[in-house]
């Protein structure tokens, strides 16, 4: 979608066990990945950015393989936390 990204929108659902090319690799697929998700467009090494439509969205928590499903289990937001009632309460007594 842009060309700094490193993930590729699946937009017909992957079904596990099928073979599919992914940027010239044959990639067998381990886990079923469902429309509208993710997929690695190349190797992304651990806690690199995860870019989709040119926006980093997230750093990748371990080595993630071409064609590899990419979401909660091996991304990590990047995104400054946000406060919690925990936080206010401990910076304010």
């Amino acid at each position: 979608m842009h060309p700094s990204d490193n993930v590729l929108i699946v937009i017909d659902t992957i079904n596990e066990g099928e073979n599919i090319e992914v940027n010239g690799a044959e990639v067998r697929f381990s886990s079923t990945v469902p429309v509208g998700h993710k997929i690695a467009a190349h190797t992304i090494q651990p806690n690199e950015s995860i870019v989709k439509y040119g926006v980093p969205i997230g750093l990748a928590t371990q080595l993630i393989s071409t064609g590899d499903y990419v979401h909660l289990h091996n991304v990590k937001s990047a995104y400054i936390p946000t406060y919690t009632l925990e936080t206010i309460f401990t910076e304010h007594s």
